[in-house]
């Protein structure tokens, strides 16, 4: 057993009913257009399922998947659904583990996985998955480098809930037998931090490093008018500051009170330009692009003080992991009865 990002493993984010589980003579989950079949025999409400996000969307079919399957043991992206780690889109597969097995597998939408080494295991909720350093460091192995980076400094940050530590990360890339993507697994463990406080700030890092930019420090302290504040990037050397923006930060569930958090933000801003020479701003958007971030490092005139790795940063366009955006695995595609 190892440590985890959480107390539970995070709850499915809409109701699931079974098929087996109606009432007699109750309507069928299959009429009249009302449910979306999440998995075999498995539905969820088709209003709320809209309503979800990618992200949300696979963590619904990971506990569709468990419904069914009370025995897995969670690996990669479904296991990081459930501890809290970041994901990128909706991911293709449900990963599980099945010790013993000589082979690896894909059953329609489930891909089985097997290993020399024993995982790390911790079981919350009543669901068993790959604890939070081994996800993370399979994870590393596989991603889109940005991405994987992302993970590792989710799996360390204490303000992202990780309860990992680098130390930890490293014990189990050291016990993992699989060779696959360790030179890059090493390259990340090398760059990851416990400061990052956001997967878009980790993947706005990883264009300013990958790009040959000096490297800034994160969650600097700047103290003025009797605030404290801390911005996610600081560059002492040409007294800059930047931010990587998430724009759920501002949404609140009233509009007088949206208003307050974005004045508030403006502030804040506003201080923080008056201790120093040049400010910029991106969104994750704008990170994934690469060039409207190199743009803003060079206005902000940020030193070059290495080579670009931009192979490094291309991967993330066509993270093959997940469905592109906007897409998703079709409703009448059939799914696993694994």
């Amino acid at each position: 057993m190892s440590e985890s990002l959480a107390r539970t493993a995070r709850a499915a984010p809409v109701e699931l009913y079974r098929v087996r589980d109606a009432v007699a003579g109750a309507p069928t989950l299959r009429a009249g257009g009302l449910h979306h079949r999440v998995r075999a025999g498995t539905y969820a409400p088709r209003a709320a399922w809209d309503r979800l996000k990618p992200w949300e969307r696979y963590l619904a079919r990971v506990h569709a998947y468990a419904l069914v399957n009370p025995g897995a043991l969670f690996a990669y992206e479904s296991a990081a659904s459930l501890l809290g780690l970041p994901l990128f889109g909706e991911p293709r597969d449900i990963h599980v583990f099945e010790l013993g097995r000589t082979k690896s597998r894909r059953f329609g939408d489930v891909f089985v996985h097997t290993r020399t080494d024993a995982p790390d295991t911790v079981t919350l909720g009543g669901l068993t998955m790959t604890s939070a350093s081994d996800t993370a460091v399979s994870l590393m192995r596989v991603l889109p480098a940005p991405f994987g980076l992302a993970v590792g400094d989710a799996a360390i940050s204490p303000v992202q809930g990780g309860s990992a530590t680098l130390d930890g990360l490293e014990r189990v890339a050291e016990r993992q037998a699989n060779p696959r993507g360790r030179t890059l697994l090493f390259l990340l463990l090398a760059t990851v931090d416990a400061r990052s406080e956001s997967p878009g700030e980790s993947v706005g890092r990883s264009v300013i490093i990958w790009s040959g930019f000096e490297p800034p420090e994160l969650q600097r302290e700047f103290h003025a008018e009797g605030f404290t504040d801390r911005p996610d990037y600081a560059w002492q050397s040409v007294r800059a500051i930047a931010e990587s923006d998430g724009y759920e930060k501002y949404r609140a569930e009233t509009r007088e009170e949206t208003v307050r958090r974005v004045i508030r933000e403006k502030k804040r801003e506003d201080r923080l330009r008056r201790q120093c020479d040049a400010f910029g701003r991106w969104d994750m958007a704008a990170a994934m692009a690469v060039a409207p971030v190199v743009r803003e490092l060079e206005r902000l005139r940020v030193p070059r003080i290495g080579a670009p790795r931009t192979f490094l940063l291309s991967t993330m366009r066509s993270n093959s992991r997940s469905f592109p955006e906007g897409k998703h695995r079709k409703r009448d595609e059939p799914p696993s009865s694994t």
